[in-house]
């Protein structure tokens, strides 16, 4: 079974969250289940899905991955915000 896509998407999610304690469970069929380890034991936080689905929650769940911001982007929201006070400083006189 391709369990790999589904485990990886729970390693980036501990990453992101910071909190080592979550875990993916598999079952017949080839469906997954979030869990989160407590010292009370788990607690369940999806109902069992196929795969794909199972993945695209796991993403889902907050905080958002980060979004990578590239040199052009930095370079056009500085040059929006210079327009931004040219166009606002005409629009005053």
């Amino acid at each position: 079974m391709r369990s790999t896509k589904a485990i990886s998407a729970v390693e980036r999610l501990k990453t992101r969250t910071g909190n080592a304690q979550y875990a993916a469970v598999s079952m017949p069929g080839g469906l997954f289940y979030l869990v989160e380890r407590t010292a009370a034991g788990s607690t369940k936080l999806s109902e069992p899905m196929p795969m794909d689905a199972f993945v695209a929650f796991v993403n889902a769940r907050d905080p958002a991955k980060p979004r990578k911001v590239s040199k052009f982007d930095l370079a056009l929201e500085e040059q929006i915000g210079r327009s931004g006070r040219k166009s606002s400083a005409g629009q005053e006189e």
